[in-house]
């Protein structure tokens, strides 16, 4: 999605030194394996999970099909687990329909050696007495009295433009974004044109390390995952 890849830019840009931990509360498993090992730049070294899953009343208005017109409490689950690539990290933290609920934010951490990033937050050292703090910020258009339409155009950190939507002008939104953008791309690699945007080696890790999020609750012990004949 456009944020997530205005954060990539500036984790690979080395803006915050060493990437050492990744937080995601947002999409679920490999989606959020993903996301955790590609900002870690982990690749696909071995890793300890830990997991564990609760339950807790949340109103759940509004699900895949449209709002429910119901508000009444009910008993969601989320589970937490910790990634452990042998000194880089993950945190994974996702709620049953977390993708619609409206009353739980979604929320990415990525911490360096000099600095981390909160959303669309980012605090770094300018020099060693000097933390600064900058934000990624959207150019949206159609809001207010900008008479175009309604549209995600960039996101720039510091006046330099570190994502660019592929499809200005269309009016989409940022899921629809992501979604032609990768199916674009995949297009350029089917004809030999560019490299492929998500090999199914890299699918094949995220779902075997989302596969020991799950054991790990059913077991209720750490769950290691080892090199693979993918890798």
């Amino acid at each position: 999605m456009p944020g997530h890849a205005g954060r990539w830019t500036l984790v690979r840009d080395g803006v915050i030194g060493e990437p050492t931990s990744v937080q995601v509360s947002s999409t679920h498993l490999y989606h959020a394996v993903s996301l955790i090992r590609g900002l870690l730049g982990a690749g696909f070294a071995a890793a300890e999970v830990r997991a564990s899953a609760f339950t807790a009343p949340l109103a759940n208005p509004l699900e895949f099909g449209g709002w429910t017109g119901d508000d009444t409490p009910r008993h969601l689950t989320t589970t937490i687990a910790t990634i452990d690539f042998g000194g880089r990290t993950g945190l994974y933290d996702f709620t049953d329909n977390q993708w619609w609920n409206p009353l739980r934010a979604r929320r990415i951490v990525v911490r360096g050696s000099v600095g981390e990033i909160v959303d669309d937050r980012v605090v770094r050292l300018a020099d060693p007495t000097t933390p600064v703090e900058s934000r990624l910020i959207r150019r949206q258009t159609g809001v207010d009295l900008d008479l175009e339409l309604l549209d995600l155009k960039h996101i720039s950190f510091d006046g330099r433009v570190v994502y660019r939507n592929p499809l200005a002008g269309a009016a989409r939104s940022d899921d629809d974004i992501a979604v032609a953008d990768i199916l674009e791309r995949t297009g350029a690699w089917a004809r030999g044109e560019g490299a492929p945007p998500y090999p199914l080696a890299e699918a094949c890790q995220d779902h075997l390390i989302s596969l020991a999020i799950g054991e790990s609750v059913r077991t209720g012990g750490p769950v290691a995952t080892a090199l693979e004949a993918w890798a």
